[in-house]
């Protein structure tokens, strides 16, 4: 999709500012740079429209996990301490990127996360950060002078919303030690809580709905659906534009200010080094000229790795409603005639963020409830997708700071070839040490009168899986990515462990920036999708005040 009308009124392939990726950075970006009419911009986007229904009913994204027409269906290599298991990375290759196609959990992080990132990158602190969130919100729970109102983003409170055994979880959670948090977007983040969703209306409110159809009225903004960005052109160590292929042809187009690269985590680095920007001696093996021997992109992958305990239920969960026909034609009626019910809502309906320890300032470990439960296939496999054919539901969690590190790199010097992923899970002993902390804790809910009152029994782990060997194990089996891969363009002051500066630079190439996920300098406490959005927000910021001066 594109406003043609623009684009050949100018009559060059020129732009102020090229922009690839339209997800959840790069749709902020697009509106904020286009808003004041001054400035041209022109979006490329590797994936299609974000018109499908099953992307816009909020637990339609269930449909789209294994969707190529919409998924860049990324999968690790082997990993050799997840029993040599590859895994499965969906992120959104679409109109407003993963932000399409994720769980619509919307977490701020922590404040000491951003401590973390203002210690090596300043002006990333939560005094500068936290009224960005506030701008970009519009929070429809009750007031409070910590949330934003009137903002794009819709951010819905789902208390009214959510399935009884949700609230029996809330009562287990509290009978476990861990009081029920009302909004862990505000003063305190630590409780169990119902999960905040980006939904509006009953829809999914991604960052394109949110942030880029409303600035595609706009004559200054054009957009270029399935357009996959193949290289930046350099003019010595100056960003000039970008190359891609559109419709079958390689193409070319210039900026005059800077071009940005909003593509995630994966794409971004991606892109770096196949236009000859990252570590040199990779970039020699695969035949690539060395335009800047960048050592740090790429590196410092982090993510969240999480597991699940299944219980079979004496009360009927989800999966009652939404496997059974009859329950599906009318839970589908009910979203017609009101946007209400299970399919206007996520899977995971309750949480929160537990501390364990007095490691870090931070929650050691976030939780999920949902109350539906489904088995994960093996990599190369089509799931269906579908709830289990019993009633059931899982608990699960993720350690918030991991400590192991990761990294990507080329595959090879063709643009079209995924570049190899080395997540690196579970390298550490602090990591090793929250899985087992945190598969004990969800048992020690399971186990409250309240848990016990609705479960007929563990399905898994299983009884049988009860010493720490056993459970260490199935961890390293089953675990599995919660999509928050992030750090791979890290930020920060020192040139030595960074890749862009804290006003989001290619460190050695002019006009050039990244601002997405792959610049936290650390992975945030929670959900990445709104910190990514926030990027976005802050980098508007200040490309818009370079540009003044």
């Amino acid at each position: 999709m594109e406003n043609g009308a623009t684009l050949w009124r100018i009559g060059l392939d020129t732009f102020d500012y090229v922009i690839v990726g339209a997800g959840s950075a790069g749709s902020v970006l697009a509106n904020r740079l286009t808003a004041s009419g001054k400035h041209r911009v022109l979006v490329l986007e590797a994936g299609g429209s974000d018109t499908t229904p099953w992307i816009q009913i909020p637990i339609g994204y269930g449909k789209v996990f294994y969707d190529a027409k919409v998924n860049w269906k990324y999968v690790t290599e082997p990993d050799p301490n997840l029993d040599n298991r590859p895994i499965y990375w969906p992120r959104g290759k679409v109109l407003g990127g993963s932000s399409s196609i994720n769980a619509m959990v919307y977490v701020r992080g922590h404040p000491n996360d951003y401590a973390e990132w203002n210690a090596v990158a300043p002006g990333w602190g939560w005094s500068d950060i936290e009224p960005l969130f506030r701008r970009m919100e519009n929070w429809d729970g009750p007031a409070s002078p910590e949330r934003g109102v009137g903002g794009p983003l819709s951010v819905h409170d789902v208390s009214a919303d959510v399935h009884p055994l949700t609230r029996i979880y809330l009562e287990a959670a509290a009978q476990a030690g861990i009081p029920t948090n009302p909004d862990y977007n505000g003063p305190e983040m630590e409780g169990a809580a119902l999960y905040q969703i980006t939904t509006k209306d009953g829809y999914r409110a991604s960052a394109a709905r949110s942030y880029l159809k409303p600035a595609q009225r706009r004559d200054n903004l054009a957009v270029r659906t399935k357009a996959h960005v193949t290289r930046i052109l350099l003019d010595g160590h100056r960003a000039i534009g970008v190359e891609y292929k559109h419709k079958g042809q390689i193409k070319t187009v210039h900026a005059r200010a800077e071009v940005i690269l909003s593509g995630g985590a994966i794409n971004s680095p991606h892109v770096l080094q196949l236009s000859g920007i990252g570590p040199g001696s990779i970039l020699q093996t695969h035949g690539i000229d060395v335009k800047l021997d960048a050592p740090q992109v790429g590196r410092n992958l982090q993510d969240h790795l999480g597991s699940d305990n299944l219980y079979v239920s004496r009360k009927s969960s989800l999966n009652q409603e939404l496997r059974p026909l009859l329950g599906k034609m009318k839970v589908a009626l009910q979203y017609a005639l009101s946007r209400k019910g299970p399919l206007s809502l996520s899977l995971n309906q309750g949480g929160g963020f537990v501390s364990l320890t007095n490691e870090t300032a931070c929650p050691d470990l976030q939780l999920y409830f949902s109350p539906v439960s489904y088995t994960r296939a093996p990599v190369g496999v089509r799931p269906l997708m579908s709830p289990d054919p019993f009633p059931g539901f899982l608990i699960g969690f993720n350690p918030c700071k991991p400590t192991s590190i990761g990294h990507l790199q080329l595959r090879s010097p063709n643009p079209f070839d995924a570049p190899e992923l080395h997540p690196n899970y579970l390298s550490t002993e602090h990591d090793r040490a929250m899985m087992l902390a945190g598969t004990k804790l969800m048992r020690k809910i399971a186990n409250t009168a309240a848990m016990q009152s609705v479960i007929e029994h563990e399905l898994l782990p299983g009884a049988d899986v009860d010493s720490d060997e056993a459970i260490t194990a199935y961890t390293r089996k089953t675990s599995w990515t919660v999509f928050h891969q992030c750090s791979t363009c890290r930020m920060g002051n020192d040139p030595a462990t960074s890749v862009v500066d804290p006003r989001l630079r290619v460190r050695g190439i002019d006009r050039l920036r990244v601002a997405d996920a792959s610049i936290f300098p650390s992975i945030p406490t929670g959900n990445t999708n709104a910190p990514a959005i926030m990027v976005g927000e802050k980098a508007s910021d200040l490309i818009l005040e370079d540009a003044l001066g």
